[in-house]
């Protein structure tokens, strides 16, 4: 069996990559500050009965408010799992090859997320959310990091069905091809035994 050296792959594009991150990460500080700092101007309804923004949402808990009602279980295990998931992301980021475009900016908007909301928790014992939007009969709050959480999360999910070398159902030439020369690489190495 043939056993495969993990290398870093960190060049151009893991570069220019963190200050993406970076941004996404500013812009959402940025915006969770300025909610705080002006209130009144938060209180706007872009599309009536689906899209509004307002300002003094405070969730503690995560996702559609799950553990809000108990923020001293909620909170520690959200900043402990985050930071879990963080370590791993940041793993494959470093370590992924750089051909994985894709996946590699979709591990990045969730980076940024993830950290954007654990300096909220850390920082408030909260996140600060100010974006809603009406969900199956209510509304839900979120911020600019769930939406990379979200962005990215879809974007991965995407390119390991659809685009990449390894994906399930390869619609693009490129994953195709990749997985073309793998069968035939096995099939040689199948003939060879």
């Amino acid at each position: 069996m043939l056993k495969k050296k993990l290398k870093p792959h960190f060049g151009k594009l893991s570069i220019i990559l963190l200050v993406v991150i970076a941004v996404l990460i500013a812009a959402d500080l940025l915006t969770k500050h300025f909610e705080e700092l002006y209130p009144g101007a938060w209180n706007v309804e872009i599309i009536p009965g689906f899209w509004v923004i307002k300002s003094g949402i405070r969730n503690r808990g995560c996702a559609f408010s799950f553990l809000n009602e108990h923020p001293e279980i909620g909170q520690p295990v959200l900043i402990t799992v985050t930071f879990l998931l963080l370590a791993v992301m940041i793993f494959a980021f470093i370590f992924m090859p750089n051909r994985l475009v894709i996946m590699k900016v979709a591990i990045s908007l969730v980076i940024a997320g993830a950290i954007g909301n654990l300096v909220d928790r850390i920082a408030f014992n909260w996140v600060r959310d100010w974006f809603g939007i009406w969900l199956f009969g209510g509304i839900a709050y979120c911020n600019f990091a769930d939406f990379w959480i979200v962005f990215g999360a879809v974007l991965a999910v995407i390119d390991l069905l659809f685009l990449n070398e390894y994906s399930v159902f390869p619609l693009t030439k490129k994953a195709k091809a990749a997985q073309q020369a793998r069968k035939e690489e096995e099939d040689r190495k199948k003939a060879e035994e």
